[in-house]
């Protein structure tokens, strides 16, 4: 499991996780801007709903990775790329894996600084056309982070499966340590 605020770099440690470990990367986000771009009657409710920079509640959320874990694609095992953001989905997400007798194995935040991830997201707006990624909305997804997510350092350090990585350096960097915690 990946975590760190909005631009922290986990969707391109997790691209370089994915191809060196034949895992499969599943972003909760690329999973979101599908249903937005397939017009399906939730990605309608969900594009009002991140447009705002807010979560999507936790039922859908959980639900739309249970049945994705349950894939051929995911039988070797998977990385949850900016999933769970609340102690309240991190024990829904344990439950569901439970019941499916898998579990989550390590737990890696990202931390970068602030500034370097606004000028990031503002980048890859630019770059990428995400309607989601304005100032406004990264301001307020970055405000979320600190008071919904930076809790799951806590819970999941008490499990014994936390570890952080400092992401402000090159990626190539990053990516050893990343492998050298993993192996």
């Amino acid at each position: 499991m990946l975590l760190g605020a909005p631009g922290a770099g986990k969707g391109t440690q997790a691209k370089r996780l994915e191809a060196k470990y034949g895992v499969k990367q599943l972003s909760t986000g690329d999973m979101l801007r599908a249903a937005v771009a397939a017009g399906t009657e939730f990605g309608k409710r969900a594009k009002e709903i991140m447009d705002r920079g807010d979560l999507v509640s936790d039922d859908i959320m959980i639900g739309m990775i249970s049945e994705r874990v349950d894939e051929a694609d995911c039988a070797k095992g998977f990385i949850l790329d900016g999933f769970p953001r609340t102690v309240a989905q991190a024990e829904g997400l344990d439950k569901m894996l439970s019941e499916k007798g898998l579990t989550i194995d390590h737990v890696i935040e990202f931390k970068v600084d602030e500034d370097a991830m606004v000028a990031r997201i503002l980048k890859r707006s630019e770059e990428e056309g995400r309607s989601d990624d304005n100032e406004e909305t990264v301001l307020n997804r970055l405000d979320a982070y600190h008071r919904q997510t930076s809790p799951l350092a806590a819970w999941y350090l008490e499990r014994g499966l936390f570890h952080r990585v400092d992401g402000d350096r090159d990626i190539a960097a990053i990516t050893a340590d990343l492998l050298a915690l993993l192996e």
